[in-house]
């Protein structure tokens, strides 16, 4: 038997064709699967690729392996049981990819290469050029063109908007972006005493018209954006809609905050905002949304002029990425997992957006090739009582007002499809959402 030759990689193809099995019923819960060796002789592989495809279907939570029995298929209640009952779509995390195989290769590179750190890695507070030059390479081939010189390590994209706002502060008070914005992005202005004013958007971004005029009107000189899978509202923007804000941004002279945290599910290419406008774009990414969130490792790209600004706030706020942990993500991009992981958790976000479509019956969505988080339209009274119903249900949501930006209440939902475990578990929770969008309780304001 063969596998589907659909880019992913074989052990992920075949915990795809395990899973379809039982998903038909070839394989029922309870039961034991073919051992090893006879799965890697049913779809010609080796058993190291079985080996793994049984641990991401573990991770995943559709199968159990038991010491000396086997491994063996979970029921749907079973499968479905997370910690305390409730099911929790707040966290915007991948889910368990990661085979302890790869963990211990790339532990073993790790340690090497850290025990070999001149005084334990404690003079190289933004990375060593080693460890640089391999992040920097390998966002290249994924998103944007780098060199080890550009970019600077540190504790994970939260911490990259941070440096990035507080270098700016000086310049302005005032961060323009969407409506509806990320948290950590409000928490880090907040921290700054900095303010953030929406601008006007649709479904690609913000309205270069309305850009123009907030700069005006405001006086602010930063602009903050996920250009791809925007959080929460969940759109891309596309290249033109890129080039005319960039054009905005230098004609008044402000800094683009451009945070490319989910750049790997870009469909509409690979132009950035640092690439049309690299003097005046501090471009921010971590690993935690591309790979896993167990290595935080950030990654903050700032204008040459502003290079020398943020490695300084970088040393007074925490001397840099511990070193080992830096090495250990190194060393998981060296050996390939970095890619690995991008094919993978592609198709499972095109997966599990599938499953969300037809649970909730969607039309349309923003990112109809897949994405981690869904947006889901509603007023904002219906959208309060949502999430509280969600919550009341075991279901729980973030709270419309995390995201909101000015005085506007915001209208609709996010959903973090990648969040469980499993894909039985979304699917239970998002059976239970449906349910509640499609009752007819009165709105009780």
């Amino acid at each position: 038997m063969s596998l589907p030759d659909n880019g992913q990689p074989v052990h992920e193809r075949l915990a795809g064709a395990v899973e379809a099995a039982i998903a038909e019923g070839r394989y029922r819960p309870g039961e034991r699967l073919p051992t090893h060796r006879q799965l890697a002789q049913q779809f010609s592989v080796s058993i190291g690729s079985v080996t793994r495809a049984i641990d991401s279907l573990s991770a995943r939570g559709v199968v159990r392996g038991e010491i000396g029995r086997g491994t063996f298929v979970l029921g749907r209640e079973e499968a479905a049981a997370e910690p305390g009952g409730v099911i929790d779509l707040t966290i915007n995390a991948p889910p368990p990819i990661l085979s302890a195989q790869r963990m211990a290769e790339a532990t073993a590179l790790a340690s090497r290469h850290a025990l070999a750190l001149a005084h334990g890695g404690y003079g190289d507070l933004s990375g060593t050029p080693r460890q640089r030059t391999t992040v920097a390479a390998w966002l290249t081939a994924m998103r944007t063109p780098l060199e080890a010189d550009d970019i600077l390590l540190c504790n994970g994209a939260q911490q990259a908007l941070h440096l990035a706002f507080a270098t700016l502060r000086e310049t302005s008070a005032v961060v323009l972006t969407e409506s509806a914005t990320f948290p950590g992005a409000l928490a880090a202005a907040a921290n700054l005493g900095m303010t953030m004013s929406p601008v006007g958007h649709d479904g690609e971004g913000m309205l270069p018209e309305a850009l123009d005029m907030a700069l005006v009107s405001t006086g602010a000189r930063i602009i903050y954006t996920t250009p791809v899978c925007q959080n929460p509202l969940g759109f891309e923007t596309g290249p033109e809609r890129r080039r005319a804000i960039a054009r905005i941004a230098q004609r008044h002279g402000a800094v683009i905050v451009e945070d490319d945290i989910y750049g790997i599910y870009a469909t509409k290419g690979k132009l950035t905002y640092r690439e049309l406008l690299p003097g005046q774009v501090i471009y921010v990414t971590s690993l935690s949304k591309s790979l896993t969130p167990l290595v935080r490792l950030g990654v903050i790209a700032p204008p040459p002029a502003l290079h020398a600004a943020v490695r300084k706030r970088l040393r007074a706020e925490s001397w840099g990425l511990p070193p080992y942990v830096a090495e250990l993500a190194t060393a998981m991009l060296e050996i390939g997992m970095g890619d690995e992981a991008a094919v993978t958790l592609r198709g499972e976000a095109l997966a599990r957006l599938d499953i969300a479509r037809n649970r909730l019956g969607l039309h349309a969505v923003p990112m109809p090739h897949g994405a981690p988080h869904l947006w889901l339209d509603m007023s904002p009274v219906k959208a309060e009582q949502f999430a509280r119903r969600a919550s009341e249900a075991g279901v729980r949501i973030t709270p419309p007002a995390a995201a909101q930006v000015g005085d506007a209440p915001v209208a609709g939902v996010r959903l973090c499809i990648m969040a469980p475990q499993s894909r039985v578990v979304l699917e239970r929770a998002l059976t239970i959402l449906a349910g509640i969008l499609g009752s007819d309780e009165d709105v009780v304001v």
